[in-house]
Parts: C-alpha cells; sequence; structure tokens
C-alpha cells in the first residue's frame, strides 16, 4: 500500500493513518493558536490592556490565525473562499476551541504567568507549558473527531483537488 494510500486508509485497530492525521491536525491547530496566542499577548502588553482582554485578543487572533492556515491550502486547490470558509470552520472549530480552553486554563493556573512581562523567561516558558498541555488534550479529540469523518477529515477531501 502506498503511503498515500496508507495516510487514507479507514482507520482500523492494524493502522495508525488517523493517529498521524490527528497529530499533523493538531499540529497545525499549535501553530495558528501559537501565532494568534504570541500577536494578541504582543499586542495587548503593548496596548496595556489587562488580562482578560488580553485573553479575548488572543483567542480571536488564534481563530483567526488556525482558520487561515486550513483555508490557504484550500484556496491553491482551487476552492472558492465562501466554499472554504464553511470547510475550515469544520476542520478546526472544535480543535481551536478545546486548545484555547486548556491553554488558557492552564496559563491563568501557572503561578505569575499573567503578570509576567514579555521579556520574561516566565512568560515564555509558562506560555510554551500551557501550549505543550493543550497540544497533548487536543490529539485525542482530534483523534476522535477524524475516526468519525469530523474535523480534519474533511479537509483531507479536498487534497489533490
Amino acid at each position: 500500500m502506498s503511503v498515500h494510500a496508507q495516510h487514507h486508509a479507514p482507520d482500523t485497530p492494524h493502522t495508525d493513518s488517523s493517529w498521524r492525521t490527528a497529530i499533523s491536525a493538531t499540529l497545525h491547530c499549535l501553530t495558528g493558536c501559537a501565532i494568534g496566542e504570541v500577536l494578541g499577548m504582543i499586542l495587548a502588553t503593548w496596548w496595556g490592556w489587562g488580562n482578560a482582554a488580553s485573553i479575548a485578543l488572543a483567542v480571536g487572533l488564534a481563530f483567526v490565525f488556525g482558520y487561515s492556515l486550513t483555508m490557504a491550502p484550500l484556496l491553491r486547490a482551487g476552492l472558492a473562499v465562501g466554499a472554504a470558509i464553511p470547510v475550515a470552520l469544520a476542520a478546526d472549530t472544535i480543535s481551536i476551541a478545546v486548545m484555547e480552553i486548556v491553554d488558557n486554563a492552564v496559563l491563568l493556573l501557572y503561578p505569575g504567568a499573567m503578570e509576567a512581562g514579555l521579556d520574561t523567561l516566565l512568560f515564555w516558558g509558562a506560555l510554551a507549558f500551557a501550549l505543550a498541555v493543550a497540544f497533548v488534550v487536543t490529539v485525542p479529540v482530534n483523534r476522535w473527531m477524524i475516526g468519525r469523518g469530523k474535523g480534519h477529515a474533511v479537509v483531507h477531501e479536498y487534497h489533490g483537488h
């Protein structure tokens, strides 16, 4: 069986393709979330915003960047914007939401993380730790969705088109 065929093989106890796809989808989600988190924190700090506004901006930007990272290859594949938007929403909404809930909960619970400045190791270490925990929690969520033909499984219908 070719690598491409294995990647799209049905989920069976004898294949781990859906786990590889879930990890790939979660890394994709992590990238969008990390870009949104960092940009949101930088802008909120620059503008002197408090924690609630900072988190809201970071979460909003995480969704924007996450959806954008999904839409770019769909648009390159020839899908119209109006068709790509619902695919991106179906592929990423739950994944980004879980990642953002976990990520921000960890940051809020990590002592001193929300008060740490952008120029401190505490801030960057706490953010890296929070994103790592969010990744570990989100992989099985993505695996579950992909196994049911949801989440990033929707995007894979457009590969090669």
